[in-house]
C-alpha cells in the first residue's frame, strides 16, 4: 500500500488524533492514503466512526506493542 502522508499522534487523547487526521486529510487529493499513528486505544472506534460520517475509507486498523506502550495504526483514504 503506498501511504501518501503519515500523522503522529501518538501521546494525544480524544478528539486530537481525529481533528488532526481530518485537517491532514483535507490537503490531500483524492485517492490518496493517510497513515495515523496513535496510543490513545479510544481511537480504533473514533476511527471506525469517522470513516462512516465523513465518508472516507478506512483500510485497515492495526496494533503494536512497543514496551509497555500499545500503538494503534489507522489507514485512511481520502474520499
Amino acid at each position: 500500500m503506498d501511504i501518501n502522508k503519515e500523522l503522529d499522534a501518538r501521546g494525544l487523547t480524544c478528539p486530537l488524533p481525529i481533528l488532526k487526521a481530518k485537517k491532514a486529510l483535507s490537503d490531500m487529493h483524492s485517492g490518496e492514503v493517510l497513515k495515523v499513528l496513535a496510543t490513545d486505544p479510544g481511537s480504533v472506534r473514533d476511527f471506525q466512526a469517522f470513516a462512516r460520517q465523513t465518508g472516507n475509507d478506512l483500510i485497515d486498523q492495526q496494533s503494536e506493542r512497543h514496551g509497555e506502550t500499545d500503538e494503534f495504526i489507522h489507514f485512511l483514504r481520502r474520499r
